[in-house]
């Protein structure tokens, strides 16, 4: 599915068109037995909520896309509003990707109603995606607030870490947010220290994922051990060790659609055949 953006709706009448509505973090999906699915509907109004405030996204293999904040949580029948992060690896990737997208612009939609310096009322900048206060002429664009996440090996080993915000029993590889005046790889050598004791070499550019909860963007490195023991940043991690491709497969880790597991699929992918867990296996 390929999707286009684009801010100014072209002119016309109304046609099919995905609808991706809003209250709070929680998306109206139409339910089908243990599938959901986007609501995709000619008319606006029809069998939906009339949103507070809409916004035309683009177009998805040339149907319309627009996002919208509901001011209630009120479904109509055969819809729920179900967690925007509950259907990552239950809607098909490229519409969680264009869901992602249009939680982003109706979250910063919502939070710039008004002007940080004066408290005017923002008005939309013409032909941006954008607020521009009237009086102060600041604009106001999306935000997206970068972060890295990083793959440590060792040998045959994965450094991986149980954070205190984690459910029971999850290990993952460790991540932080970029700080003012700080590189990726500066932050990258920062986070894995400050949270482990551990030093870094060899840092080398993954991939990166868009993660709106609500606006970040994920960029991922590998990297390998360079020295250090471990010294564990009590507030943020519980437990942190190096695990061998068998001892993955036994803990909980995240779930597929998720950079953090394509990194760590990564590392089992890149194990010896004859230490890879067994058919099956996580």
């Amino acid at each position: 599915m390929s999707f286009i953006p684009a801010i100014v709706r072209p002119p016309g009448p109304d046609r099919p068109a995905w609808r991706l509505l809003f209250h709070e973090d929680r998306l109206l999906v139409e339910v089908r037995g243990e599938a959901v699915a986007i609501p995709r509907r000619a008319d606006p109004a029809q069998r939906l909520p009339s949103p507070v405030r809409t916004q035309y996204l683009g177009t998805l293999d040339g149907v319309p896309c627009f996002s919208g904040e509901l001011a209630a949580p009120v479904a109509p029948e055969g819809m729920e509003f179900r967690p925007l992060r509950l259907l990552l690896g239950v809607l098909p990737d490229p519409l969680f990707a264009l869901a992602g997208r249009a939680f982003q612009i109706v979250d910063w939609d919502r939070s710039h109603q008004y002007c940080g310096r004066c408290g005017g009322r923002t008005e939309p900048l013409s032909g941006e995606r954008a607020k521009v206060c009237p009086r102060c002429r600041i604009h106001y664009f999306p935000r997206v607030t970068p972060a890295v996440i990083v793959a440590v090996v060792r040998g045959r080993r994965i450094l991986l870490a149980h954070a205190r915000r984690f459910p029971a029993a999850l290990y993952s590889v460790l991540a932080g947010f970029v700080e003012p005046g700080e590189t990726f790889e500066e932050c990258a050598h920062r986070e894995v220290r400050e949270e482990t004791g551990i030093e870094i070499g060899n840092l080398r550019y993954f991939g990166s994922q868009p993660w709106p909860f609500p606006n970040s963007l994920m960029v991922a490195f590998t990297a390998e051990y360079a020295g250090g023991d471990f010294v564990l940043e009590d507030k943020e991690i519980a437990d942190a060790g190096w695990f061998g491709p068998e001892a993955v497969s036994g803990l909980r880790i995240p779930v597929r659609g998720t950079i953090a597991r394509r990194l760590i699929d990564w590392f089992l992918d890149s194990s010896p055949a004859s230490a890879r867990p067994a058919p099956g296996g996580r």
